[in-house]
């Protein structure tokens, strides 16, 4: 499953997701939310309210109970920057993939890029943040 920003304490069945109208504009707490702005954390087990002030956070408990609910093997998220492009979360069955290497220019973080193979193998390409030297020459 795939999605910008992480599950939800709303979301008991896939057709939630299909049943949202289109265009629309995000509300402030729901489903809709949380598919955008929820976020994983270690340090939580269920969910909990999310410091960036909207959504939640959840853990690791949450994400395990979803998969096997659902009979899936892995939830692909974005929304987080992460050091190296991307990164796991509760034994490998979540995975961050952030593909903007040297974020906003305040960050200095890879990028990259997640393909799934014929077999449903995952691999990554790391896309490197560009050198100092390298951003002056591009006039950044």
């Amino acid at each position: 499953m795939c999605m910008h920003g992480g599950l939800s304490p709303e979301l008991k069945r896939f057709e939630q997701i299909s049943n949202i109208k289109r265009p629309c504009d995000v509300p402030d707490t729901g489903l809709l939310c949380d598919l955008l702005w929820s976020d994983p954390d270690s340090s939580c087990e269920n969910y909990q309210n999310n410091d960036r002030g909207v959504s939640f956070t959840f853990g690791q408990k949450i994400v395990k109970e979803f998969l096997e609910k659902h009979d899936l093997d892995l939830i692909v998220r974005a929304h987080q920057v992460v050091e190296d492009g991307y990164e796991f979360f509760a034994g490998r069955e979540l995975v961050t993939v952030f593909s903007a290497p040297n974020y906003c220019g305040e960050f200095d973080n890879a990028g990259a890029m997640m393909t799934v193979d014929d077999t449903l193998m995952c691999s990554f390409q790391i896309l490197k943040p560009a050198s100092a030297a390298q951003q002056k020459r591009q006039g950044y």
